[in-house]
Order: C-alpha cells, then structure tokens, then sequence
C-alpha cells in the first residue's frame, strides 16, 4: 500500500471553472491521500476562483494578474496599458508567496495566475505540475511545457505542444459524483426528473450562466411544434443568466415534456436518464460525459481562446465517440440531427460504448501520483 506523507502544496490557476474545478478536485484528492496535507490556492482577482476556492474549503491568495484584451475599447486599452506592471508585481509576490510558504510541489492548472506563481517556483527550485484540460493547450502551460517536470493531458496527441518525455496521459479530474449511468442509475434519474420511461429523454445543457444557441434552438425548435419529438421529453439547462428569458417564452405553453431550469442539482442523475446529450465542448463536460459513458452531440463554442472546444469534441469525433455540429449551424441543424440519433438506438449504444472507452475516471489520484514522483 503506497504510503503519501504530509505535503505543502501551492496550486495556481483559474479564471473559469474548466479551470478551477478539475484544481480543487485536485486539491481533494491531496487532502485524501493525507489529511495533514497543507494547500494553499493562488489565484487572479477578480476572477471567480476568489469566491469558488474559499467555499471549496480552502485559502485563496490573489495576483493582480490579467491578460491583454484584444477589442479595442477605452477600458480595454487602460487595461493593457497596466498588463506589464501588473506582470511584475505579480511575479515579485509570487516570489514572496513561494518563500514564505516554502511548498513542497507547485501544481498549475492553467489561466492567468499560474504563469507568475510557476515561473517563480521553478526559478527557485520547487517542483512543479502542470494539468492541461483541453485537446489544444493554453497559452500559459505551453510558456510553462519547458520549465517543469511533469504535463498531466486529457488528450493523446499532445506532444505537439510539450515535450513528449514529460507528458502524462491521466484524463481530466471531475466531480467525484459522476459515475458510469446504469440501468439502476438511470431509473432513479427518471424518478427524479418525474420522466416517463417509456419516453426518450434529451438532456441539453447550457452550463451554470448558460448558452445563447442552445437556448435560441430549443425556442425555435418549440416554436416550430418540436418536430421530430413527439415522444421525447427534454431535460433543459437554459443557465442563470438566460432565466428570465426562457421563463418569458415558456409562459403560457402547455408543455409538461419541457423541464427546464436555470441550473441542474444533481448532473450525475441527469446525465443517467438521457438517452442523448446536446453540450458544449468544455473540457470538464467532455470528461464527465465519457465517465458517464453517453453519447452526445457537441456543439463547440466559438468563443474560446486556440477554438478549443473545437479540438476537444473531434478528438472524440475521430473515434465514433460523440457528433458534433457547428455553432453557426445549430439553429437549422441541431434538432434534426438529435431528434433522428435519439431513435437509432443501435447508433446510441455504439457512441456510448466508444465515449465510455475514452473515459479516464482516475484522473485526480493519478495526478496526485505524479506529484509525488516530482517530491521523491
């Protein structure tokens, strides 16, 4: 039985949840292996992972990192006109964060704050890890592939990007309540979400704040009579920031197969009682979809930095794992394709057998493997 001794971890990143969740998997997985395990979170102000990390239980420390903006606005030119000092006193806080806290390992998961508090590290001898998410890396841990020991990927390929001898190929961490959908898991999700059995059920899911196409979809595709679905029932993630609007529309239309909500409470008894999901391409959804083991329709979004939403949905695409249809085609495409896909049940079986086969769901312990191999 291996034994894990006490460690002091510093692990830096964030500015979205792709980014800070697989990070406090990460730091659970540390707190498992030794409870005694100290971890302190370096992070950007401003960003979520400042409200995200302290509710996860931990100490969050914050840079005053950002990245240059590319639209060309007043406040964005102030903005970049404050990047370069805003590197420089990151980095010399960085530094002093380091020293005073004397970390046994540094962990990056990429985003603005993991560039100073790594460079940093690896200037002053800590060993670092860095977990890339996403089927085409980050600006951050490509400037980082050269300075430390270890690349934890998700994806095969990625050699590409960091040099071949420090990868690791150990999957994404994700929420510990995402498991393979069962039989058994998929008839208390039926009894959850009050579905009928004898009914397909598509799950569509825009994400906490939400996705304008895939809400503007569904409306049209209710508006138009739901063709294609007369026996489906539709489980709808429309996301926070679209409630009122969704709410406005589905006003006075008497559709109980429509269950919508602004956010789902318990995604694992959600993803069990789909027969097919319709999602964005964010690491973290991909990754939780294959552990799953259900087939789905990707529609990455465009507006992500390298279009990699894009990368992560073909790398299952390539393998007969997942669809995917464009943003800019979802409106006239989307329903269609999910609508005929949902009764081919033999085509069903098959992407959710070739999802599942994809699926790493270890990712946490087998970073956290790595990690120690660095300490020694």
């Amino acid at each position: 039985m291996t034994t894990y001794r006490k460690l002091r971890v510093i692990i830096s990143g964030g500015g979205t949840g792709g980014h800070i969740f697989p990070a406090i998997s990460i730091a659970n997985r540390f707190k498992e292996v030794n409870p005694e395990t100290e971890i302190l979170f370096v992070g950007a102000v401003g960003k979520m992972e400042m409200e995200k990390v302290p509710a996860a239980g931990y100490k969050i420390v914050g840079l005053p990192i950002t990245g240059l903006q590319r639209r060309l606005t007043l406040r964005n030119i102030w903005n970049d006109i404050q990047v370069p000092f805003k590197v420089l006193v990151s980095r010399a806080r960085a530094r002093k964060l380091i020293r005073t806290f004397k970390p046994d390992i540094a962990v990056g998961v990429g985003g603005y704050a993991s560039a100073p508090l790594l460079f940093a590290a690896t200037r002053l001898g800590v060993p670092c890890l860095i977990q890339e998410q996403n089927g085409f890396a980050g600006l951050t841990n490509k400037m980082l592939g050269d300075k430390v020991g270890c690349i934890c990927v998700a994806y095969e390929g990625m050699e590409k990007f960091f040099p071949a001898e420090k990868i690791v190929l150990t999957g994404n961490p994700i929420r510990s309540s995402i498991r393979k959908a069962t039989p058994q898991l998929k008839a208390e999700g039926e009894q959850y979400y009050r579905l009928d059995p004898g009914r397909k059920h598509l799950l569509v899911i825009g994400g906490s704040l939400g996705c304008g196409t895939l809400n503007k979809t569904l409306k049209k595709w209710i508006s138009d009579g739901c063709p294609g679905g007369s026996d489906m029932d539709v489980i709808w993630q429309c996301g926070k920031y679209y409630e009122s609007d969704v709410r406005a529309f589905m006003d006075g239309r008497d559709l109980p197969q429509i269950h919508w909500s602004a956010f789902i409470d318990r995604m694992d008894l959600a993803y069990a009682a789909a027969d097919l999901i319709v999602s964005r391409s964010g690491a973290s959804s991909v990754s939780e979809i294959c552990v799953a083991g259900k087939p789905c329709v990707f529609v990455p979004s465009p507006n992500v930095a390298e279009d990699h939403q894009t990368h992560n949905a073909m790398a299952l695409v390539r393998k007969d794992a997942a669809l995917i249809v464009k943003d800019a085609d979802a409106q006239a495409e989307l329903m269609g394709v999910a609508t005929a896909l949902i009764h081919d049940a033999a085509r069903l079986a098959e992407i959710g057998r070739n999802a599942e086969a994809m699926a790493l769901p270890n990712a946490a312990a087998l970073i956290i493997d790595e990690a120690y191999k660095l300490v020694g």
